[in-house]
């Protein structure tokens, strides 16, 4: 004895799919440009200053004045290579960077999405060593 049962399975071309598939092409229209303006708010760069503490680590020669401001829309490595410039190191010369003394941040992201991310106390805190310190 076997039991079948009938599964109805629609038509692509049935009203209720075309209908829906309209829906979604026309609800994907109506979000596309505000997608386009998070698009150009992004490429914006961001005006505001960001305050920047340099701490050395280890035998990493120490700034005379270790605070200074960065604009918000710069990414890190613009800081690295004002860090560089301040310690007077040559483009060989090791050099590693942490925020918060926990991680190294990606050259490309911005000094303002790590100051919100990581901010201390109204401040990024940029550790830096001439030798790897954390893993």
């Amino acid at each position: 004895m076997s039991i079948t049962t009938s599964i109805h399975t629609p038509d692509l071309l049935s009203p209720s799919i075309t209908h829906s598939a309209e829906t979604m092409l026309s609800q994907s229209q109506l979000t596309q440009p505000t997608a386009l303006e998070a698009l150009e708010h992004y490429k914006k760069k961001d005006p505001s200053k960001v305050v920047v503490r340099f701490k050395a680590i280890g035998s990493a020669p120490i700034m005379k004045n270790n605070v200074f401001k960065a604009t918000a829309g710069h990414k890190f490595q613009a800081v690295i290579l004002f860090l560089r410039q301040q310690l007077g190191m040559k483009k060989e010369d090791p050099l590693f960077t942490y925020i918060n003394a926990a991680f190294a941040p990606a050259p490309d992201d911005t000094v303002g999405n790590l100051f919100k991310c990581f901010g201390t106390e109204g401040h990024l805190i940029v550790n830096y060593s001439n030798t790897q310190a954390w893993a």
